[in-house]
Order: structure tokens, then C-alpha cells, then sequence
């Protein structure tokens, strides 16, 4: 048990235990509506926050490096849907069709910001140029994720619409415009305040977990879901981030970019976001199959923020030894 704290990151347990509540005490009745507008309000608030916090002078610092946010962007939109709408043709295993509209859906969401940008400082690689991929990641993504979705998974019969387009930019980037917009009056308060903030992000996204899995329950996931089905969400996420991280370490060196933006283009170019995921999923598809098709990106999260974990580790290792080695060559200068 201790080793499972260990491994599990505090918000991930915090969501195995909505998912498990969902389970055994669903959201009936006449708590569904409440629960739905609560929801809408909570992811309203989530991208208003999020557009006051983005620092207009921090994009600006690292947007110099065009090359790699480039391939960030080529890595989150390009690659990795091309990879997901491959494997769901290909569908080599025999299990939900939801769970491979799952894993395309996933290929299709923006990056993480927060995750992205705190690897690549622990890791010593490029902070500016990772605030801003990550940045521009994630407000892109309100634009082409839906996009992206009209165009793909409508190919696999998902029921994506470009109709939809136009709903997700009402009830997510109009809030994050007007956030952002209110900048200089509530941007001291959103910095003093980065802990409340992260709690708002949190919580709408266990509201969102509890009433997609609340009536995933009420329409039977767990008798749709079985220990092979989990078992096959998490060796194919395992693949797809080893994929994609191998990838993206090839392009950063044989394209020539120094050891700390290969770092930021590894820590931005391989992630996906459940912040904006989740939020999206509640807007763009009906409430009785998001639970099924979340799955994949909560068990996706956890695993990238372990192996980042332990790539980031390395990469320190890797960037003191070129410090030392940097240093040694200036004191013999």
C-alpha cells in the first residue's frame, strides 16, 4: 500500500476514489440536472481562471524558438492523432469500440501545461520555451481539438460534429477570453492565489468524472469493463507514450537542438491534458459514453506523469554532468 502512495501522485487517488463513489453512490434522480448545471458552471470558472493566468510576457520570452514549438505543435496534433486513428483501424484486440474512440480522442487533446512545464524545470531543459509550447498547446487545442474531431472520429462513427465547434468555443474559450481580458484587474489576485486556482481545476474535473461515470454506471460500464479491458487501456498507453517519446527524442537530435530543448520538446511534445480533456469530452459527447471513453485518457495521465517523473530524473542527471563538464573546460580556459 505505502509503494502504491508512492507511485500515485495525490490527485490521481483523490479521482480513483470519485470513480469509486460514482460506483456505488450514482448521481439519480432529480441530483442529475444539479449536478450537470454545477459541472458547466465549474468548467465556465476553470478556462476564466486559466485566461487570467496566461502570461501574455511569458509567451512572448520563449516564442524566439520557432523550430521546436513547431514540432511540439506537429507532435501533439499531427502525430499523435495519426497514431491513434491508425490503431483505431487497425483494432487489433477485440474490446469496446468505445475505448478506441477513447484512445483517438486522446490523440486529439492539446497538452498538459502545468505537468509539462515543471518536468522540463526539474529536468534543467528550456522553462521559457516550455511555458510557451505548453501555452499556445493548450489554446490551440481549444481550436483544433474540435476540429479535430469533427474530421476523425466522425470517421469511426464517433458522433463528433463540426455543430459542436461552435458550442465548445462558447462555453470554453468565451470564458477563457473574458479571463484573460480581466487580466489587469484580477491578475495580482490569480497569482497570489495559483493554490485556489489548481483546486478550481481539480474540482471541475471531479465533478465532471462523477457525472459521466454516475451515468456510466446507471448504463452499466462495469459490466462492459473488465479486467482485460483495463489491463488493455494500460499496456496500449504504455506503447503510445513510448512511441511518441522515441520519436520526439529522434527529431530533437537529428534536427540539431541543444540537450535543454530536446528536454522542453519531450516534456511538451508527449503529454496530454485531462484538465482540458475531461471538460471537452462533458461538451462534445453524450453524458452516457463519457465515462467509457475517459477511460484511457485518466489511465494515460497517470502513466505519463510516471514516466516523466523518471525521465525527468535522468535528464537532470544528464544536464549536471554537462554543467560539470562545462564548468571544467572554463576553469582550464
Amino acid at each position: 500500500m505505502k509503494i502504491l502512495l508512492r507511485i500515485l501522485d495525490p490527485f490521481t487517488l483523490v479521482l480513483i476514489v470519485t470513480v469509486l463513489l460514482a460506483s456505488f453512490l450514482p448521481a439519480r434522480g432529480g441530483f442529475v440536472p444539479f449536478f450537470e448545471w454545477l459541472t458547466n458552471a465549474a468548467i465556465a470558472l476553470l478556462f476564466f481562471m486559466h485566461g487570467a493566468k496566461l502570461s501574455r510576457e511569458a509567451i512572448i520570452a520563449g516564442g524566439s524558438h520557432w523550430r521546436l514549438h513547431l514540432w511540439v505543435m506537429c507532435s501533439t496534433f499531427i502525430l499523435f492523432p495519426l497514431l491513434g486513428v491508425l490503431f483505431a483501424w487497425w483494432a487489433p484486440v477485440n474490446v469496446s469500440k468505445e475505448l478506441y474512440t477513447g484512445f483517438l480522442y486522446l490523440c486529439i487533446l492539446p497538452a498538459t501545461v502545468q505537468s509539462a512545464i515543471a518536468f522540463t524545470s526539474i529536468a534543467g531543459g528550456n522553462v521559457a520555451a516550455a511555458v510557451c509550447s505548453a501555452s499556445a498547446s493548450s489554446l490551440l487545442g481549444i481550436f483544433l481539438s474540435p476540429l479535430l474531431v469533427g474530421l476523425l472520429m466522425n470517421l469511426h462513427g464517433a458522433g463528433g460534429s463540426f455543430e459542436q465547434v461552435g458550442k465548445i468555443m462558447l462555453q470554453l474559450l468565451l470564458p477563457f477570453v473574458l479571463g484573460h481580458l480581466s487580466r489587469p484587474w484580477i491578475g495580482d489576485w490569480v497569482t497570489r492565489n495559483k493554490k485556489w486556482i489548481a483546486k478550481t481545476d481539480q474540482t471541475s474535473i471531479l465533478l465532471v468524472v462523477y457525472s459521466a461515470f454516475s451515468e456510466a454506471v446507471v448504463n452499466g460500464i462495469w459490466h462492459k469493463v473488465g479486467i482485460g479491458s483495463l489491463l488493455f487501456i494500460v499496456v496500449v498507453s504504455i506503447v503510445l507514450l513510448a512511441i511518441v517519446i522515441a520519436v520526439n527524442v529522434v527529431v530533437a537530435r537529428k534536427c540539431g537542438f541543444n540537450k535543454a530543448d530536446e528536454i522542453t520538446i519531450v516534456f511538451c511534445g508527449s503529454k496530454k491534458s485531462l484538465a482540458n480533456g475531461i471538460p471537452m469530452a462533458n461538451i462534445l459527447f453524450p453524458t452516457s459514453v463519457i465515462g467509457m471513453m475517459v477511460l484511457p485518457l485518466m489511465i494515460f495521465h497517470q502513466i505519463q506523469l510516471m514516466v516523466c517523473a523518471v525521465l525527468a530524473r535522468r535528464y537532470k542527471t544528464q544536464t549536471e554532468k554537462l554543467q560539470a563538464q562545462e564548468q571544467a573546460r572554463a576553469a582550464k580556459a
